[in-house]
């Protein structure tokens, strides 16, 4: 049957073709105080909460993840938009997806194997740990030590930051941030240090520019002792 006597016999017929229906709205889940569990496998809007942990299960989707006291733990597989805390860390299992950007104040953050944050990785006082993922963005850190660990790729560089406030340094010389560069880790971007810290990079890694610190180049799985 050719197209257009097709077409006319499925109007004379009343057969409508039918549109695509709208999807229905992600569900958003805000809270003052209590955690929040995202069930693996489910999508979500914006989950929030400002005293409690946000916990999501594997293969959960989110726009966005946000809390003030408590952690982010996230499965394998997990995608989100972003995801902040002030006060507690943030730890994604493998093959992890975010957008945006991961960023906490006090607490440290977590990338397990496949991981890609397409913004900046950023955290105050806490460390920061890559294996075997990529940041397109910036690593930062004020006081925390950072391991870009075997594998891993980080494109924006890495920043840290020198400590700010009157309060620093009233007791006692401050902990140096210990930075280390794994095996087959590349660092493309600038790497700049506004503050003392020890930088170890693996005789296989790759970075680009180094300023405010020297490297020490190691072979091995592991980096010297301090």
């Amino acid at each position: 049957m050719k197209p257009l006597l097709l077409c006319t016999f499925l109007l004379a017929s009343g057969v409508a073709l039918a549109a695509p229906q709208a999807q229905p709205p992600l569900r958003d889940i805000d809270k003052v105080n209590g955690g929040i569990v995202a069930e693996a496998g489910q999508a979500y809007g914006r989950l929030e909460t400002v005293n409690g942990g946000i916990t999501l299960g594997r293969g959960a989707r989110a726009s966005g993840v946000e809390t003030v006291n408590g952690g982010i733990d996230a499965g394998d597989d997990v995608v989100l938009r972003s995801a902040s805390t002030v006060n507690g860390g943030i730890r994604f299992g493998q093959r992890g997806r975010i957008d945006g950007d991961l960023e906490t104040v006090n607490g440290g953050i977590t990338l397990d194997r496949g991981g890609v944050v397409r913004g900046k990785v950023s955290t105050v006082n806490g460390g920061i740990g890559l294996q075997a993922s990529t940041v397109e963005g910036r690593v930062e850190t004020v006081t925390g030590d950072i391991t870009v660990g075997g594998g891993s790729r980080v494109v924006g560089g890495i920043l840290v930051e020198k400590p700010k406030g009157t309060l620093h340094g009233l007791f006692g010389k401050p902990k140096i941030p210990r930075i280390v560069i794994g095996p087959e880790a590349v660092v493309e971007g600038p790497m700049v240090f506004e503050r003392e810290v020890k930088l170890y990079v693996h005789a296989s890694a790759r970075i680009g520019s180094v300023t405010g610190a020297s490297v020490v180049r190691y072979s091995g799985e592991r980096p010297p002792a301090d």
